[in-house]
């Protein structure tokens, strides 16, 4: 069962070479274009799958290029001049007063982050947030069968993912328990286990996927192992711009697109347009959910909602295993020489970082057990943020790559007002 899964779903990157990178690929694969790269930004190491029916992460650091051709995010060693912190991203979505205690959000991701455990105590620690570890109970880490051991191996690129995911739950939901289910591979089959896992476990109320791949006519084969009622399970809408890709398409989850978010002098205090990297359109192969209403794509629609994911306007993230004591990534697979400081704080964005923010907006509004797949924001859009500005793509000017008034594709109907939304 495991490789006829394996065989069905194809995953691609556009712009990308797939598999082991030579020194010449390298180079190629750190000057491709892609909508959500450019000259300030570069993906993860897990951005780029090393074989087909492998699933990529969705995490982009914000970085320069330096004299050598060589990508390097900025790193300075500060919690406080990284991007956004939890104070920033609960003012900017109005999630103050609320705590999400004892409410568990899961997190499923590929390969093991050794470091998972203390890089998310030095993130709480830098920002005032009550402990979460093993010893109080509030954090657990697990293998895909939903036991403490044996852990997959470790893995660089997924490991700032999964400190990715962490930190943005701990930022939104601080009074949230966290349960991170490691898969022993990135390929889906395991994957899907380790989503099952997760979304049975006792406490869970919500799972976000920050990871995804291009749709094809057997997707809806898996959907059922994003079919938990009483779970709000979401998904990262991507990071290559206009397009659909999957398990944000499948009709069980909440797709989560991305925004450009800025400080503003306004009565809100911040501003959010479009964020060009978000991925968005009209599935394939999904059928269009009851509670989508829009006119223009007669099956499944991307996104339902968004929140923060422009790198550019990113948010501070603190990761340690991928620092590799401030030398080369250590990403063998792909070996693109990109350098990290050895401090461990970076601004990163990516619709990595909507999915998780998205997911602990659910625990905090504690009202998983009425929300039906995706449905709930449709019916309560009052209590959400309009983003009506910006564009993913070309698409013709429609609303599936360009944001308007009321649903578009990049931002779907807006961006945590509060939590009446979920």
């Amino acid at each position: 069962m495991a490789a006829t899964l394996t065989a069905m779903l194809t995953f691609s990157v556009t712009g990308f070479t797939i598999g082991l990178a030579t020194d010449a690929q390298a180079a190629a694969l750190s000057s491709a274009p892609r909508a959500s790269a450019s000259a300030s930004t570069t993906g993860f190491g897990c951005f780029h799958p090393s074989q087909a029916g492998q699933a990529r992460c969705f995490g982009v650091l914000k970085a320069h290029r330096t004299t050598s051709g060589r990508m390097s995010p900025f790193t300075t060693g500060s919690p406080t001049t990284m991007g956004y912190t939890p104070s920033d991203l609960r003012s900017a979505y109005k999630l103050g007063g609320t705590s999400g205690s004892g409410r568990t959000v899961a997190i499923v991701d590929a390969m093991d982050d050794p470091n998972a455990a203390s890089d998310l105590a030095a993130y709480r620690s830098a920002y005032g947030l009550p402990p979460c570890t093993t010893a109080n109970g509030c954090f657990r880490k697990v293998n895909q069968s939903g036991q403490a051991s044996p852990l997959p191996s470790g893995d660089h690129g997924w490991a700032e993912e999964i400190s990715l995911d962490l930190d943005m739950v701990s930022a939104a939901c601080p009074g949230c328990h966290i349960l991170l289910v490691e898969a022993k591979s990135a390929n889906v089959p395991d994957l899907m286990t380790a989503e099952d896992t997760a979304a049975t476990t006792s406490g869970v109320v919500s799972v976000s996927n920050s990871w995804g791949g291009s749709e094809d006519n057997t997707v809806t084969s898996l959907d059922p192992h994003f079919n938990h009622p009483g779970v709000a399970i979401t998904a990262s809408s991507g990071d290559s711009g206009y397009g659909v890709s999957w398990p944000a398409s499948s009709r069980y989850v909440t797709a989560v697109g991305g925004t450009s978010l800025n400080k503003a002098s306004n009565s809100r205090g911040w501003t959010e347009t479009a964020w060009s990297g978000a991925g968005s359109g009209c599935s394939a192969y999904e059928t269009k959910p009851s509670w989508q209403h829009d006119s223009g794509c007669g099956k499944r629609a991307v996104a339902d909602v968004a929140a923060v994911a422009d790198p550019n306007t990113g948010v501070a993230v603190y990761d340690t295993y991928n620092s590799c004591g401030g030398g080369l990534l250590c990403d063998t697979e792909l070996q693109l020489g990109v350098a990290q400081g050895a401090d461990g704080w970076v601004e990163v964005g990516g619709t990595s970082v909507s999915s998780p923010i998205i997911a602990s907006v659910y625990a905090l509004a504690g009202n998983t057990s009425q929300v039906v797949n995706g449905s709930y924001p449709y019916s309560h859009t009052s209590a959400l943020n309009d983003v009506t500005s910006g564009n993913n793509g070309s698409c013709g000017g429609s609303y599936l790559c360009t944001a308007r008034p009321g649903y578009d594709g990049p931002t779907g109907l807006g961006t945590p007002n509060g939590t009446g939304a979920f």
